[in-house]
């Protein structure tokens, strides 16, 4: 590894030799300059790490030494170091980025302590996350040998999560790569217990909230005539894209509950998100709202009637509210809505679907600058963190904040990266989603899928009496068998949902206090 270096800047230099040999002593090169001026010619005309920058020197000044050293370079770190302690000037240091503020006088232990968090920090977090993974990975691998209930899964699922974050930011590629071979695994484990557990929880037994109980369960028990609530259901957006969101949110609003629960099956908009506003299974819209519920084969938009289902929620459950819904599905809807928020301020629930990250995920499977940008799940959570910055939704979520309103966040379903082919046959009236099928004179593989064949059984309709479903699990996607190579390279590594996966099934639900 090669010595940093260090510019030291005071025009008491001579007095700083003691701290000088101390920091040589951990292998430092400390470069010595008494003024401003100097500093400024030095560090155009060599490199160095990390500046010591005093505050009070004759001539330029250490803050307008400061302005013009990141004119040059906006990168370098500058600490700057100080004996006075005045307001103002902790202020102008801070407002132009310094790396640390020391006052004097200073030890060698708080200079070795600013140095190591600017120069080594990286070091340090990919050494110290590496090490704790590796404890952490056999506490997983026990988990997934013993678990065995929706409760496990969660915790479970929370955990790969938090560590897929954690290590994405370290050098140490090997670690990630683990992780993923662990991931893998756990979604080999959580579709046979989806396989054997799915159909029971329909049947009285004890069960997950679900997408059609999550309203009545977790929603409608925050909504108060005291104070609005707004709910925002951003479509496809999993567990990790969240989680690098959250930081951005929690400027505006603070956290008061979490809740996971699990989508339907299929886990796909038009079933997921429509349980969701109707609290009702697929099949119990078919009946009760016939005029609103599309099969996968007829004609038209499938999630057409979400508020007409939510109005019907609301009437059943009794809850004398005032509610207003909208759907954001471009950039010119979201700054509509951005510029004449104030109007829902009389609501007692407004509930946003704000349909940016569905659009992003197919997008990825038909354009190729997409693909290049969403390459794998760190930069699909990259990507998702860029848009939510610059998008309406977040100025959206800091009006309601000004506003006084409760901020419930949450999606319908998540997706996969799906990466293995599995090759299925049927009629023409086949439904057309990659990560599930249903139709009649299904043939597929059945080790690589959960086959429903009587859908009434998991409340769903069927398209014809001999008709079943069939999910993909872990990361297959359907694919025929006519022109099956131009298919399964045109479908590989694009981003799915409607199967079975811990990142398609469960899901979070934050519920959040403006600030």
């Amino acid at each position: 590894m090669s010595l940093a270096k260090i510019l030291w800047v005071d025009d008491e230099i001579q007095n700083l030799k003691p701290h000088m040999l101390f920091l040589e002593k951990k292998d430092y090169v400390v470069t010595p300059c008494t003024n401003g001026a100097d500093a400024i010619q030095m560090v155009t005309e060599d490199h160095y790490d990390i500046i010591f920058l005093d505050e009070n020197m004759p001539g330029l000044s250490g803050l307008e030494t400061l302005s013009q050293i990141k004119a040059k370079l906006p990168n370098l770190p500058v600490i700057m170091i100080t004996k006075s302690e005045e307001e103002y000037i902790m202020e102008e240091a801070i407002g132009s980025k310094i790396a640390d503020y020391l006052i004097k006088p200073v030890n060698p232990n708080q200079i070795l302590l600013s140095l190591k968090k600017n120069l080594d920090t990286s070091r340090l977090v990919s050494e110290k996350t590496t090490s704790n993974y590796q404890q952490e990975f056999r506490k997983i691998s026990m988990d997934l040998a013993m678990v065995n209930s929706y409760e496990d899964w969660i915790d479970v699922y929370r955990k790969l999560v938090h560590w897929e974050i954690q290590l994405e930011s370290i050098t140490d590629t090997g670690m990630a790569d683990i992780l993923v071979s662990q991931k893998n695994e756990a979604n080999s484990q959580f579709f046979k217990f989806i396989k054997k557990n799915y159909q029971s929880w329909f049947e009285g037994n004890d069960r997950p909230i679900l997408s059609h109980t999550l309203f009545k369960e977790v929603i409608a028990p925050e909504i108060s005539k005291d104070q609005g609530t707004l709910l925002i259901v951003i479509d496809n957006l999993r567990y990790d894209q969240l989680r690098v969101l959250e930081p951005v949110i929690y400027e505006y609003y603070k956290p008061k509950e979490e809740v996971s629960f699990f989508s339907i099956l299929p886990t796909a908009t038009q079933y997921a998100r429509n349980a969701i506003f109707s609290g009702l299974m697929p099949l119990e819209m078919e009946k009760k709202h016939p005029d609103y519920w599309k099969n996968d084969t007829d004609e038209g938009g499938k999630n057409l009637y979400e508020n007409e289902f939510l109005t019907a929620q609301i009437k059943r459950l009794k809850l004398n509210i005032k509610h207003e819904y909208y759907k954001i599905s471009s950039m010119a809807q979201g700054k509509n809505l951005t510029s004449n928020f104030e109007k829902t301020k009389d609501n007692d629930l407004t509930v946003i679907v704000y349909n940016f990250v569905d659009m992003l995920s197919h997008s990825r499977t038909e354009m190729e600058m997409i693909k290049e940008l969403a390459s794998d799940d760190k930069a699909y959570r990259s990507l998702t963190l860029s848009w939510f910055k610059n998008s309406p939704l977040l100025e959206i979520i800091q009006k309601a904040q000004q506003m006084g309103m409760k901020l419930i966040i949450t999606t319908d379903h998540g997706t996969i990266n799906t990466k293995k082919p599995s090759k299925v046959i049927g009629d023409k009236n086949i439904s057309s989603n990659l990560r599930y099928k249903t139709g009649k004179s299904l043939s597929f593989n059945s080790k690589e899928v959960y086959e429903v064949t009587n859908p009434k059984d998991i409340y769903l309709p069927s398209i014809n009496v001999s008709s079943s479903f069939i999910f993909a699990k872990e990361d297959y996607f359907f694919a025929y068998p006519n022109n099956y190579n131009h298919y399964v390279k045109y479908y590989k590594n694009t981003y799915q949902h409607g199967g079975i996966s811990l990142e398609e099934m469960i899901i979070p639900c934050i519920i959040l206090d403006p600030k």
